[in-house]
Protein backbone atom coordinates (compact mmCIF):
# COMPACT_ATOMS: atom_id res chain seq x y z
CA UNK A 1 0.00 0.00 0.00
CA UNK A 2 1.17 3.51 -1.11
CA UNK A 3 2.16 5.76 1.44
CA UNK A 4 1.97 9.17 -0.70
CA UNK A 5 -0.31 11.36 -1.15
CA UNK A 6 -2.85 13.30 -3.56
CA UNK A 7 -4.37 16.02 -5.18
CA UNK A 8 -6.76 16.66 -1.77
CA UNK A 9 -3.94 16.11 0.82
CA UNK A 10 -1.33 18.37 -1.26
CA UNK A 11 -4.33 21.34 -1.99
CA UNK A 12 -4.83 20.98 2.20
CA UNK A 13 -1.08 21.28 3.03
CA UNK A 14 -1.05 24.25 0.45
CA UNK A 15 -4.16 26.11 2.11
CA UNK A 16 -3.45 25.22 5.27
CA UNK A 17 -0.03 26.35 5.82
CA UNK A 18 -1.68 29.74 4.38
CA UNK A 19 -4.30 30.56 5.99
CA UNK A 20 -3.50 30.61 9.99
CA UNK A 21 -2.44 34.11 12.16
CA UNK A 22 -2.76 36.20 9.51
CA UNK A 23 -6.74 36.02 8.61
CA UNK A 24 -7.41 36.73 12.12
CA UNK A 25 -4.86 39.78 12.79
CA UNK A 26 -5.44 41.14 9.61
CA UNK A 27 -9.13 43.25 9.65
CA UNK A 28 -7.38 44.85 13.01
CA UNK A 29 -3.82 45.79 11.39
CA UNK A 30 -5.38 47.16 8.42
CA UNK A 31 -8.41 48.97 9.68
CA UNK A 32 -6.30 52.40 9.87
CA UNK A 33 -5.61 51.38 6.06
CA UNK A 34 -9.40 52.03 5.23
CA UNK A 35 -10.21 50.78 1.53
CA UNK A 36 -6.40 50.55 0.68
CA UNK A 37 -6.16 47.39 2.74
CA UNK A 38 -8.70 45.61 -0.12
CA UNK A 39 -6.41 47.06 -2.61
CA UNK A 40 -3.32 45.29 -0.53
CA UNK A 41 -5.25 42.32 -0.38
CA UNK A 42 -5.29 42.32 -4.35
CA UNK A 43 -1.69 43.69 -4.77
CA UNK A 44 -0.10 40.78 -2.54
CA UNK A 45 -2.72 38.40 -3.72
CA UNK A 46 -1.53 38.63 -7.35
CA UNK A 47 1.84 38.60 -6.43
CA UNK A 48 1.48 35.48 -4.58
CA UNK A 49 -0.12 33.95 -7.57
CA UNK A 50 2.35 34.78 -9.74
CA UNK A 51 4.61 33.51 -7.27
CA UNK A 52 2.62 29.89 -6.96
CA UNK A 53 3.36 29.81 -10.77
CA UNK A 54 6.97 29.84 -10.59
CA UNK A 55 7.19 27.16 -7.87
CA UNK A 56 4.58 25.36 -9.69
CA UNK A 57 7.04 25.43 -13.21
CA UNK A 58 9.91 24.49 -10.70
CA UNK A 59 8.10 21.79 -9.00
CA UNK A 60 7.30 20.32 -12.70
CA UNK A 61 10.51 20.29 -13.68
CA UNK A 62 11.97 19.04 -10.22
CA UNK A 63 9.62 17.15 -8.14
CA UNK A 64 11.74 16.75 -5.77
CA UNK A 65 11.72 16.47 -1.86
CA UNK A 66 12.86 19.59 -0.30
CA UNK A 67 11.57 22.11 -2.29
CA UNK A 68 13.49 25.75 -2.41
CA UNK A 69 16.54 24.48 -2.03
CA UNK A 70 15.90 21.93 -4.34
CA UNK A 71 15.26 24.14 -7.55
CA UNK A 72 18.69 26.64 -6.42
CA UNK A 73 20.98 23.75 -6.39
CA UNK A 74 19.85 22.95 -10.29
CA UNK A 75 20.73 25.83 -10.97
CA UNK A 76 22.99 28.39 -9.25
CA UNK A 77 24.84 25.24 -7.20
CA UNK A 78 25.47 23.73 -3.70
CA UNK A 79 26.30 26.74 -1.84
CA UNK A 80 24.11 28.78 -2.74
CA UNK A 81 21.00 25.90 -2.14
CA UNK A 82 22.73 25.43 1.25
CA UNK A 83 21.82 28.63 2.35
CA UNK A 84 18.73 28.54 0.98
CA UNK A 85 17.52 25.44 2.63
CA UNK A 86 19.59 26.66 5.82
CA UNK A 87 17.33 29.47 6.03
CA UNK A 88 14.38 28.69 4.85
CA UNK A 89 14.27 25.62 7.80
CA UNK A 90 15.26 28.12 10.20
CA UNK A 91 12.76 30.75 9.07
CA UNK A 92 10.05 28.10 9.99
CA UNK A 93 10.98 27.86 13.78
CA UNK A 94 10.50 31.25 14.44
CA UNK A 95 7.28 31.51 12.24
CA UNK A 96 5.97 28.57 13.87
CA UNK A 97 6.78 30.27 17.24
CA UNK A 98 3.94 32.83 16.19
CA UNK A 99 1.21 30.33 15.00
CA UNK A 100 1.64 28.27 18.29
CA UNK A 101 1.50 30.93 20.60
CA UNK A 102 -1.47 32.42 18.86
CA UNK A 103 -3.32 29.12 18.23
CA UNK A 104 -3.09 28.74 22.54
CA UNK A 105 -3.74 32.66 23.03
CA UNK A 106 -7.09 32.17 20.81
CA UNK A 107 -8.26 30.23 23.60
CA UNK A 108 -7.62 33.13 26.10
CA UNK A 109 -11.48 33.53 26.74
CA UNK A 110 -11.43 29.74 28.35
CA UNK A 111 -7.90 30.85 30.01
CA UNK A 112 -9.17 33.97 31.31
CA UNK A 113 -6.13 35.27 33.70
CA UNK A 114 -4.00 32.07 33.88
CA UNK A 115 -0.64 32.35 34.74
CA UNK A 116 1.92 32.38 31.46
CA UNK A 117 2.97 29.28 32.95
CA UNK A 118 -0.06 27.73 32.17
CA UNK A 119 0.21 29.36 28.94
CA UNK A 120 4.04 27.84 28.05
CA UNK A 121 2.58 24.35 29.28
CA UNK A 122 -0.12 24.23 26.76
CA UNK A 123 1.71 25.69 23.87
CA UNK A 124 4.35 22.63 24.35
CA UNK A 125 2.03 20.23 24.45
CA UNK A 126 0.17 21.08 21.41
CA UNK A 127 3.86 21.36 19.86
CA UNK A 128 4.24 17.52 20.76
CA UNK A 129 1.06 16.58 19.82
CA UNK A 130 1.70 17.72 15.91
CA UNK A 131 5.26 16.89 16.47
CA UNK A 132 3.58 13.27 17.29
CA UNK A 133 1.10 13.48 14.34
CA UNK A 134 3.82 14.20 11.99
CA UNK A 135 5.83 12.05 12.94
CA UNK A 136 3.40 8.79 11.70
CA UNK A 137 4.11 9.88 8.11
CA UNK A 138 3.28 12.46 5.75
CA UNK A 139 0.51 10.18 4.55
CA UNK A 140 -1.38 11.23 8.52
CA UNK A 141 -0.34 14.78 8.46
CA UNK A 142 -1.89 15.22 5.01
CA UNK A 143 -5.20 13.67 5.60
CA UNK A 144 -5.61 15.95 9.38
CA UNK A 145 -4.83 18.66 7.35
CA UNK A 146 -7.92 18.10 5.01
CA UNK A 147 -10.25 17.54 8.35
CA UNK A 148 -8.33 20.77 9.68
CA UNK A 149 -8.78 22.78 6.19
CA UNK A 150 -12.72 21.76 5.99
CA UNK A 151 -13.41 23.33 10.06
CA UNK A 152 -11.31 26.21 8.81
CA UNK A 153 -13.38 26.53 5.77
CA UNK A 154 -16.55 26.48 6.67
CA UNK A 155 -16.92 29.44 9.82
CA UNK A 156 -14.15 31.88 7.52
CA UNK A 157 -17.14 31.74 5.04
CA UNK A 158 -20.18 32.06 7.09
CA UNK A 159 -19.29 34.88 9.19
CA UNK A 160 -18.00 37.10 6.88
CA UNK A 161 -21.28 36.16 4.43
CA UNK A 162 -23.58 36.78 6.79
CA UNK A 163 -21.33 40.27 7.84
CA UNK A 164 -21.88 41.45 4.72
CA UNK A 165 -26.00 41.64 5.71
CA UNK A 166 -24.84 44.62 7.77
CA UNK A 167 -22.18 46.15 5.64
CA UNK A 168 -21.82 50.03 5.83
CA UNK A 169 -19.30 51.59 3.63
CA UNK A 170 -18.68 54.90 5.73
CA UNK A 171 -16.62 51.91 8.43
CA UNK A 172 -14.05 52.01 5.66
CA UNK A 173 -11.95 55.34 6.83
CA UNK A 174 -7.95 56.07 6.51
CA UNK A 175 -7.01 57.26 9.86
CA UNK A 176 -5.20 60.97 10.10
CA UNK A 177 -1.34 59.94 10.17
CA UNK A 178 -2.00 57.60 7.09
CA UNK A 179 -3.59 59.89 4.98
CA UNK A 180 -1.31 61.96 5.33
CA UNK A 181 1.56 59.66 3.64
CA UNK A 182 2.17 59.56 -0.30
CA UNK A 183 -0.36 56.53 -2.09
CA UNK A 184 3.12 54.59 -2.88
CA UNK A 185 3.93 54.72 0.84
CA UNK A 186 0.77 53.51 1.97
CA UNK A 187 0.12 50.67 -0.46
CA UNK A 188 3.93 49.46 0.20
CA UNK A 189 3.11 49.32 3.90
CA UNK A 190 -0.54 47.17 3.17
CA UNK A 191 1.39 44.71 0.83
CA UNK A 192 3.86 44.28 3.73
CA UNK A 193 1.02 43.27 6.28
CA UNK A 194 -0.97 41.22 3.88
CA UNK A 195 2.00 38.97 2.72
CA UNK A 196 2.14 37.46 5.82
CA UNK A 197 -1.58 35.59 5.03
CA UNK A 198 0.79 34.25 1.58
CA UNK A 199 3.64 33.10 3.51
CA UNK A 200 3.68 29.17 3.26
CA UNK A 201 2.13 29.01 -0.55
CA UNK A 202 5.56 26.97 -1.72
CA UNK A 203 4.93 24.25 1.05
CA UNK A 204 3.53 21.63 -0.70
CA UNK A 205 7.00 21.72 -2.72
CA UNK A 206 8.67 20.42 -0.26
CA UNK A 207 6.89 16.82 0.20
CA UNK A 208 6.92 16.74 -3.23
CA UNK A 209 8.68 13.07 -3.15
CA UNK A 210 5.96 11.74 -1.50
CA UNK A 211 3.62 12.92 -3.85
CA UNK A 212 1.50 11.14 -6.48
CA UNK A 213 2.66 12.30 -10.29
CA UNK A 214 4.18 15.27 -8.30
CA UNK A 215 5.26 17.18 -11.71
CA UNK A 216 1.22 17.45 -12.22
CA UNK A 217 -0.27 17.07 -8.36
CA UNK A 218 1.53 19.50 -6.60
CA UNK A 219 1.42 22.63 -9.14
CA UNK A 220 -2.19 22.01 -9.71
CA UNK A 221 -2.55 22.40 -5.96
CA UNK A 222 -0.27 25.04 -5.46
CA UNK A 223 -2.11 27.20 -7.98
CA UNK A 224 -5.99 25.95 -7.29
CA UNK A 225 -5.16 26.60 -3.09
CA UNK A 226 -3.81 30.00 -2.96
CA UNK A 227 -6.63 31.22 -5.52
CA UNK A 228 -8.70 30.52 -3.19
CA UNK A 229 -6.95 31.55 0.03
CA UNK A 230 -6.45 35.07 -1.53
CA UNK A 231 -10.59 35.07 -2.63
CA UNK A 232 -11.04 34.21 1.13
CA UNK A 233 -9.21 36.85 2.37
CA UNK A 234 -10.71 39.23 0.41
CA UNK A 235 -13.99 37.90 2.01
CA UNK A 236 -13.24 38.37 5.31
CA UNK A 237 -11.85 41.88 4.70
CA UNK A 238 -14.57 43.36 3.35
CA UNK A 239 -17.57 41.57 5.87
CA UNK A 240 -15.56 42.26 9.31
CA UNK A 241 -14.19 45.97 8.07
CA UNK A 242 -17.74 46.66 6.80
CA UNK A 243 -19.01 45.34 9.58
CA UNK A 244 -17.30 46.84 12.62
CA UNK A 245 -16.25 51.05 12.80
CA UNK A 246 -12.65 51.61 11.94
CA UNK A 247 -11.12 52.99 14.96
CA UNK A 248 -13.23 50.56 17.06
CA UNK A 249 -11.88 47.74 14.42
CA UNK A 250 -8.33 49.08 14.70
CA UNK A 251 -7.98 48.47 18.86
CA UNK A 252 -9.67 45.55 18.74
CA UNK A 253 -7.85 42.33 19.86
CA UNK A 254 -9.69 40.12 19.08
CA UNK A 255 -11.70 40.88 15.48
CA UNK A 256 -13.63 38.08 14.96
CA UNK A 257 -14.93 37.57 18.58
CA UNK A 258 -16.37 41.25 18.29
CA UNK A 259 -18.28 40.35 14.74
CA UNK A 260 -19.59 37.04 16.31
CA UNK A 261 -20.94 39.10 19.56
CA UNK A 262 -22.10 41.81 16.80
CA UNK A 263 -23.70 39.33 14.70
CA UNK A 264 -24.67 36.38 17.44
CA UNK A 265 -24.84 37.83 20.63
CA UNK A 266 -24.95 35.32 23.35
CA UNK A 267 -21.88 33.56 23.83
CA UNK A 268 -21.03 32.71 20.16
CA UNK A 269 -17.59 34.83 21.11
CA UNK A 270 -16.13 31.00 22.62
CA UNK A 271 -16.98 29.13 19.32
CA UNK A 272 -14.98 31.49 17.46
CA UNK A 273 -12.25 31.38 19.77
CA UNK A 274 -12.36 27.82 19.09
CA UNK A 275 -12.12 27.91 15.47
CA UNK A 276 -9.40 30.37 15.66
CA UNK A 277 -7.35 28.00 17.61
CA UNK A 278 -8.36 25.07 14.92
CA UNK A 279 -7.20 27.74 12.12
CA UNK A 280 -3.81 28.01 13.79
CA UNK A 281 -3.31 24.29 14.71
CA UNK A 282 -3.86 23.33 10.86
CA UNK A 283 -1.28 25.98 10.00
CA UNK A 284 1.05 24.30 12.96
CA UNK A 285 0.44 21.17 11.18
CA UNK A 286 1.03 21.92 7.84
CA UNK A 287 4.38 24.29 8.75
CA UNK A 288 5.67 20.92 10.83
CA UNK A 289 5.46 18.86 8.09
CA UNK A 290 7.27 21.05 5.54
CA UNK A 291 10.31 21.83 8.05
CA UNK A 292 10.87 18.61 8.23
CA UNK A 293 11.16 17.58 4.35
CA UNK A 294 13.11 20.59 3.89
CA UNK A 295 15.73 19.35 5.85
CA UNK A 296 15.67 15.77 4.83
CA UNK A 297 16.23 17.11 1.32
CA UNK A 298 18.85 18.69 2.53
CA UNK A 299 20.42 15.98 3.92
CA UNK A 300 19.40 13.67 0.67
CA UNK A 301 21.58 16.37 -1.43
CA UNK A 302 24.19 16.04 0.71
CA UNK A 303 23.53 19.22 2.00
CA UNK A 304 23.40 18.54 5.83
CA UNK A 305 24.31 15.65 8.01
CA UNK A 306 23.05 12.10 7.08
CA UNK A 307 21.54 11.52 9.88
CA UNK A 308 18.70 14.09 8.72
CA UNK A 309 18.09 11.95 6.03
CA UNK A 310 17.00 9.01 8.12
CA UNK A 311 13.43 7.75 8.53
CA UNK A 312 11.08 5.84 11.08
CA UNK A 313 8.38 3.24 9.65
CA UNK A 314 6.19 5.23 8.95
CA UNK A 315 8.35 7.27 6.27
CA UNK A 316 8.84 10.36 8.49
CA UNK A 317 11.97 11.54 8.54
CA UNK A 318 12.11 11.85 12.40
CA UNK A 319 15.34 13.39 13.57
CA UNK A 320 14.44 16.79 11.23
CA UNK A 321 10.93 16.86 12.94
CA UNK A 322 12.56 16.37 16.35
CA UNK A 323 15.17 19.19 15.47
CA UNK A 324 12.95 21.26 14.79
CA UNK A 325 10.52 20.89 17.29
CA UNK A 326 13.25 21.07 19.91
CA UNK A 327 13.93 24.45 18.23
CA UNK A 328 10.95 25.94 18.69
CA UNK A 329 10.20 25.21 22.36
CA UNK A 330 12.77 27.71 23.49
CA UNK A 331 11.53 30.48 21.16
CA UNK A 332 8.45 29.50 23.09
CA UNK A 333 9.99 29.48 26.51
CA UNK A 334 11.33 33.25 25.62
CA UNK A 335 7.08 34.16 24.99
CA UNK A 336 6.29 33.79 28.23
CA UNK A 337 8.93 37.13 28.56
CA UNK A 338 6.15 40.05 28.10
CA UNK A 339 8.95 42.15 26.41
CA UNK A 340 9.57 39.36 23.94
CA UNK A 341 5.58 38.89 23.69
CA UNK A 342 5.42 41.89 22.53
CA UNK A 343 7.72 41.85 19.71
CA UNK A 344 6.10 38.59 17.68
CA UNK A 345 4.70 41.01 14.85
CA UNK A 346 8.08 42.54 14.64
CA UNK A 347 9.19 38.72 14.50
CA UNK A 348 6.49 38.42 11.66
CA UNK A 349 8.07 40.84 9.97
CA UNK A 350 11.62 39.26 9.73
CA UNK A 351 10.31 36.38 8.92
CA UNK A 352 8.42 37.60 5.50
CA UNK A 353 11.10 39.54 4.78
CA UNK A 354 13.76 36.49 4.98
CA UNK A 355 11.25 34.51 2.91
CA UNK A 356 11.15 36.77 0.29
CA UNK A 357 15.24 36.37 -0.06
CA UNK A 358 14.14 32.48 -0.30
CA UNK A 359 11.60 33.32 -2.97
CA UNK A 360 14.04 36.00 -4.92
CA UNK A 361 16.22 32.83 -4.99
CA UNK A 362 14.05 30.80 -6.69
CA UNK A 363 12.33 32.97 -9.01
CA UNK A 364 16.34 34.23 -10.06
CA UNK A 365 17.03 30.39 -10.77
CA UNK A 366 13.20 29.93 -12.17
CA UNK A 367 14.11 33.25 -14.80
CA UNK A 368 17.50 31.70 -15.81
CA UNK A 369 15.76 28.72 -16.63
CA UNK A 370 13.69 29.81 -19.06
CA UNK A 371 16.81 31.75 -20.71
CA UNK A 372 18.76 28.75 -20.96
CA UNK A 373 16.05 26.96 -22.63
CA UNK A 374 15.98 26.37 -26.50
CA UNK A 375 12.50 27.79 -26.24
CA UNK A 376 11.20 30.74 -24.44
CA UNK A 377 7.75 30.64 -23.03
CA UNK A 378 6.49 34.06 -23.24
CA UNK A 379 3.60 33.30 -20.72
CA UNK A 380 6.60 31.54 -17.52
CA UNK A 381 8.73 34.83 -18.85
CA UNK A 382 5.56 37.14 -17.66
CA UNK A 383 4.88 35.50 -14.17
CA UNK A 384 8.48 35.12 -13.34
CA UNK A 385 9.29 38.87 -13.89
CA UNK A 386 6.19 39.47 -12.17
CA UNK A 387 7.09 37.52 -8.85
CA UNK A 388 10.78 39.23 -9.46
CA UNK A 389 9.65 42.60 -9.26
CA UNK A 390 6.77 42.10 -6.71
CA UNK A 391 9.72 40.44 -3.89
CA UNK A 392 12.06 42.96 -5.26
CA UNK A 393 9.72 45.91 -4.46
CA UNK A 394 8.89 44.60 -1.24
CA UNK A 395 12.62 43.95 -0.19
CA UNK A 396 13.09 47.75 -1.20
CA UNK A 397 10.49 49.24 0.20
CA UNK A 398 11.45 47.28 4.00
CA UNK A 399 13.53 49.35 6.66
CA UNK A 400 17.44 48.86 7.02
CA UNK A 401 16.79 47.15 10.38
CA UNK A 402 14.30 44.55 9.71
CA UNK A 403 16.21 43.53 6.28
CA UNK A 404 19.56 43.41 8.67
CA UNK A 405 17.86 41.14 11.27
CA UNK A 406 16.23 38.82 8.30
CA UNK A 407 19.90 38.04 7.20
CA UNK A 408 21.00 37.16 10.31
CA UNK A 409 18.88 34.03 9.61
CA UNK A 410 20.82 33.71 6.28
CA UNK A 411 24.27 34.17 7.93
CA UNK A 412 23.39 31.64 10.98
CA UNK A 413 24.37 29.13 8.74
CA UNK A 414 27.37 29.96 8.30
CA UNK A 415 29.37 28.04 10.94
CA UNK A 416 27.35 25.11 9.79
CA UNK A 417 28.73 25.63 6.25
CA UNK A 418 32.38 25.83 7.38
CA UNK A 419 32.68 23.10 10.03
CA UNK A 420 30.59 20.81 8.50
CA UNK A 421 29.40 21.28 5.04
CA UNK A 422 33.42 22.32 3.66
CA UNK A 423 34.82 19.65 5.95
CA UNK A 424 32.77 16.96 3.98
CA UNK A 425 33.17 18.28 0.09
Amino acid sequence: MSNKIGFWSVFAIVTGSQIGTGVFMSPAGLAQYGSFSLIGWLISGFGAIALCLVFASLCSRFPETGGPHAYVNHVFGPTAAFFTGWSYWIISWVSTTAVVVTAIGSLSPFLGDAPGSVYLTLEILLLFLITLLNLKGVQAAGKAEFILILMKFIPLIVIPLVALCYFDSSNFVISQPISLLPKSSILSQVTLLTLWGFIGLECATTPAGEVVNPSKTVPRAIVTGTSCVALLYLLNSIGIMGLIPGQELANSKAPYVDASRIIFGGNWHLLVSCIASIVCIGTLNAWMLASGQVVLGLAQDGLMPQIFARKNRQGAPFFGILTSCFGIIPLLILTTNTNFASQINAIIDFSVTAFLFVYLACCFAFLRLLCQGTKLSFFGLLYGLIATIFCSWIIYETPIKTLFIASAFVLSGIPVYFLWYKRQN
